[in-house]
């Protein structure tokens, strides 16, 4: 089971605040079975617009990617005057180091 987001906490947290104040307003009950019922309804109203709000989607993983643009290309040639020279460089600093 994945667990809720942070949008989804917050949606329904704030329905069930919102929609208990609307209701004991509206209600004007003052009865601890009618604050129990209310409680209960804006308890299940927030848990139904937490679990109904958008979820990202993560992207499937597949081994080969679709589109690769760089799999038409030629490799890049070096020179091999450039590759002795650059390799030399690096045997003479390693000397010295």
């Amino acid at each position: 089971m994945p667990r809720p987001t942070a949008a989804q906490f917050a949606y329904g947290s704030c329905t069930v605040i919102f929609s208990t104040l609307a209701m004991l307003l509206l209600s004007q009950t003052s009865s601890g079975p009618g604050v129990a019922l209310i409680a209960v309804a804006a308890l299940a109203l927030g848990l139904l617009v937490a679990m109904t709000v958008p979820v990202p989607r993560t992207r499937p993983m597949t081994a080969v990617p679709s589109h690769r643009p760089d799999a038409n290309r030629e490799p890049v040639r070096v020179p091999a005057a450039a590759r002795v020279s650059a390799g030399a460089g690096e045997a003479t600093r390693g000397r010295a180091a």
